[in-house]
C-alpha cells in the first residue's frame, strides 16, 4: 500500500496587521515538479503565492480566498495520473480532479490553519475560525456526496479477529473501530463511535509491527544476508512462510486471521482465467505469475536443499510461496520510521482497512517520534457503524484484481492503457456490483 510519503511543505501562514498571509508554496522536490509548474503557471499562478486574508474579510470574500487557495492546493496535490488526464484544453473534466486529491486538498489547509492557530494566542486566530468552518463545510458536504453503504453480515464470525484486536489492545493499541465481515467485500473495519476530521481511527505500536527488524533475530537471517541482491522484502516473504506455522509466535493470532487463499488475480482459478482470456488483465496477471515462479525456481529450492532444517521443504512450496506473496503484496504497508528509513511492513489491525476512491484516511505511513506509534488519522468523518476506509494508493483496477483480489466501486481515474511509456486514454467506465471479488 502506498503510504503517501510526500516531500516536505512549505506552506504557511505569516501574521500581518490586518490579518494574515497564506503562503502555498511547491516543493522543488516535487517529483512532478515542472509539470506542476507549467499547470500552475497556465492557471496565472506562481510556484509561491502569497495570499492575503483581513480580519474585516466577509464570507462572500472568504468563500473566494478559500476557492483561489484550493485551486493552488489541488495542482501542488496532484499525482502523476491525476496530472495527465485531469484536463482538457485547461479545462476541469470534473468539480475536482479526483475524490483523493480533493481530501487531501482539503485537509492540507485545514493542518495549515491549525498549525498557525496552536502557535498563536486565540484572540489573534479568531479571524480564521470563519475560513475554518468553511473548509469543515466542504469536506462535509464531500462525505455526504460520497458516502458507500455497508451492510454487516451477522452470519459471519469474526471471533479471531476478534482476539486480534484484544491481543493489540493488550499491547498498546488503541483503536475506535471493530472488525466485521460486510456483504459483498468480505472483512472491513467499523467505526465504534462518531468520528470526526483529526480523530485517529487506529494507532498502532511499533511494537506489534511487522518489520525486517523480525527477520535479523530469526535463524535464517545469516543464511540470507549472504545471498547477493536479496532484498529485505524477500527476506520477510520468506520468514513469514515459516513464522505461520510458529505455534509459539508473538504473532500467531494475526496469523491465524489470515485466509487459506487470498483469492487474489495471481490465483485464480481455470473459470477465472477463461473468462479473461484475449484481455490485458489476463496478461498482466500472467506476467506477474511467471516471473514469481522464476523467482521461486531461483531462490528457494536451493535453501531447502543447502538449509533444510531451516527451509523445510514442506513449508516452502510452490503453493506455499504464492501465498506469501499475496499476503505481502495485498496487506503490507510501507512505513517511514523515526530513523528515516522507509519499510515495507505488515501491520497487524490495520490490514483490515479497505481501499476505497472516497477514503476517510490518506496519510497514515509515518511513525510518530513522539509516541513511537503509527497513526491513522481521520480525513473525513466517519460515522458510527460505517466502514473507514483508507486509499492504498493510486492503481489502476486491473492492478487492484491481480494483486487485491477486488475492483473499486466507482470509475477508477487510475484505469488506463500503457502504450510503451506513454498513457493513453482511461479505459469505459465500470460500475461494478460488489467491492471484492
Amino acid at each position: 500500500m502506498d503510504n503517501n510519503n510526500k516531500p516536505c511543505s512549505s506552506n504557511k501562514i505569516i501574521k500581518t496587521s490586518d490579518g494574515c498571509e497564506i503562503v502555498l508554496e511547491l516543493s522543488k522536490n516535487d517529483p512532478f515538479f515542472d509539470k506542476k509548474k507549467n499547470l500552475l503557471h497556465s492557471k496565472g499562478f506562481d510556484i509561491r503565492e502569497q495570499v492575503q486574508f483581513n480580519r474585516s474579510s466577509c464570507p462572500d470574500a472568504i468563500a473566494t480566498i478559500l476557492e483561489r487557495i484550493l485551486q493552488i492546493a489541488r495542482i501542488i496535490h496532484l499525482e502523476e495520473v491525476e496530472l495527465y488526464f485531469g484536463k482538457v484544453n485547461g479545462c476541469s473534466l470534473f468539480e475536482y480532479w479526483s475524490p483523493k486529491n480533493e481530501v487531501e486538498t482539503l485537509n492540507s489547509v485545514l493542518s495549515l490553519i491549525n498549525s498557525y492557530s496552536s502557535c498563536e494566542r486565540q484572540n489573534e486566530v479568531n479571524f480564521l475560525q470563519t475560513l475554518q468552518d468553511e473548509v469543515f463545510r466542504r469536506i462535509q458536504e464531500f462525505t455526504d456526496k460520497n458516502k458507500v453503504e455497508s451492510r454487516i453480515d451477522k452470519s459471519c464470525s469474526c471471533d479471531k479477529e476478534k482476539c486480534l484486536v484484544k491481543w493489540g489492545e493488550s499491547n498498546g493499541v488503541k483503536t475506535s473501530l471493530k472488525i466485521a465481515c460486510v456483504e459483498g467485500a468480505g472483512r472491513g473495519a467499523i467505526a465504534t463511535k462518531d468520528l470526526k476530521v483529526g480523530d485517529i481511527a487506529l494507532e498502532i505500536p511499533v511494537s506489534t509491527i511487522i518489520s525486517e527488524e523480525h527477520v535479523h533475530k530469526s535463524d535464517m537471517h545469516h543464511i540470507l544476508e549472504k545471498i547477493e541482491g536479496l532484498t529485505s522484502e524477500t527476506m520477510l516473504l520468506l520468514w513469514s512462510m515459516k513464522e505461520r506455522h510458529n505455534c509459539t509466535s508473538k504473532f500467531k493470532i494475526y496469523f491465524d486471521t489470515l485466509p487459506e487463499e487470498f483469492k487474489t488475480g495471481l490465483s485464480f482459478g481455470v473459470d477465472a482465467i477463461m473468462a479473461l482470456d484475449g484481455t490485458l488483465l489476463l496478461e498482466e496477471i500472467i506476467q506477474a505469475k511467471e516471473h514469481l515462479r522464476v523467482q521461486y525456481d531461483e531462490l528457494v529450492p536451493p535453501l531447502c536443499k543447502n538449509y533444510p532444517d531451516v527451509f523445510l521443504p514442506e513449508l516452502y512450496t510452490w503453493e506455499q510461496f504464492l501465498w506469501a506473496c499475496e499476503l505481502w503484496y495485498s496487506n503490507s504497508m510501507k512505513v517511514m520510521f523515526v530513523d528515516g528509513k522507509l519499510r515495507t511492513c505488515l501491520i497487524p489491525i490495520a490490514g483490515f482497512l479497505n481501499h476505497s476512491l472516497y477514503p476517510h484516511i490518506v496519510h497514515y505511513g509515518k511513525v510518530d517520534s513522539a509516541t513511537n506509534t503509527l497513526k491513522f488519522p481521520l480525513a473525513r468523518p466517519c460515522c458510527f457503524g460505517e466502514q473507514c476506509y483508507l486509499s492504498y494508493g493510486n492503481f489502476s483496477s486491473s492492478h487492484l484484481i491481480t494483486f487485491y483480489g477486488f475492483m473499486p466501486q466507482g470509475d477508477n481515474p487510475c484505469d488506463v492503457i500503457p502504450l510503451g511509456n506513454l498513457l493513453c486514454s482511461p479505459l469505459p467506465p465500470r460500475h461494478p456490483t460488489k467491492e471484492k471479488l
